[in-house]
């Protein structure tokens, strides 16, 4: 079965968004745990929450990816932004409790001039602090562009944060189709030695969902446009190949084109109708 989805808004309460990607076709989603330049979160609702999970239930949904902040900042060279980014986290793993098996993603940083050591070094430190085994959201760190002074350029330097992680259990990562690409990983030709490349260096049993971008950029451009599925320089056959690769078909996919929810609705139709069952 294809689990596939979207980016949907957080600010309508969680049966909201579960009510909106069952009217668009998807059976998982995404969304901000706050505002995406940072800020409090909402208060809990537990009786939303309690009406959610009994949807998901009934319309199988299954496990929801929540996104950190893109303002969340680890490996940040002033200590206001290092601190913004653990209490962030920290606060959104304990509000993710109350919906227990979800996935917790986040751009692992930029280190701003420290330096890719540095940043990596800030980024486990961050981790050891706020990773606790008795928490059940796996945390993952997405594949990035290589835009600026990004960290997790490669798969090298998410495969050091991991090492560097006390509870490297808790840990995954996210693969974004457009970050790796401008990010240098020729997916389009040659998706098998990318994926055998990640394997070997990380481990795909670490790899726990797909982000699924076209790109507007080229092979290692380092740029980080998503465009929409077809419409950039991956191209059809390209998605066509990553929802059915025997290591990703199994995989939850979320959108993150830019596109409204009709748009979303129309490529998921598209998707599914291109996977092999």
């Amino acid at each position: 079965m294809l689990r596939i989805g979207c980016h949907l808004s957080s600010s309508k309460g969680y049966l909201a968004m579960g009510k909106e990607a069952v009217r668009i076709g998807a059976n998982t989603f995404q969304f901000f745990t706050r505002n995406p330049r940072g800020g409090k979160a909402k208060p809990i609702d537990e009786e939303d929450i309690a009406k959610y999970r009994e949807f998901a239930g009934s319309n199988g949904i299954g496990v929801i990816l929540a996104h950190a902040p893109y303002t969340l900042n680890a490996c940040s060279a002033d200590p206001g932004i290092r601190k913004f980014a653990r209490e962030t986290m920290a606060d959104d793993l304990q509000r993710l409790e109350y919906i227990p098996g979800s996935m917790y993603n986040f751009h692992p940083g930029s280190h701003v001039k420290q330096g890719a050591e540095r940043g990596k070094e800030l980024i486990t430190e961050m981790l050891n602090e706020i990773l606790d085994p008795a928490l059940s959201t796996v945390v993952l760190l997405e594949t990035m562009a290589g835009k600026g002074s990004e960290v997790g350029r490669n798969f090298e330097e998410l495969r050091a944060i991991i090492d560097g992680t006390h509870y490297d259990e808790m840990l995954g990562v996210c693969l974004d189709t457009c970050h790796v690409f401008d990010g240098g990983y020729d997916i389009r030709n040659d998706l098998d030695a990318v994926l055998e490349e990640f394997d070997r260096i990380i481990g795909l049993d670490r790899l726990k969902a797909v982000h699924l971008n076209d790109s507007k950029n080229t092979l290692g451009s380092h740029k980080d446009r998503h465009e929409k599925i077809g419409k950039g320089n991956l191209g059809i056959d390209t998605f066509r190949s990553v929802i059915n690769h025997p290591a990703l078909r199994d995989l939850p996919f979320y959108l993150e084109t830019p596109n409204d929810l009709e748009g979303y609705k129309n490529e998921i139709a598209m998707l599914r109708s291109f996977y092999v069952k």
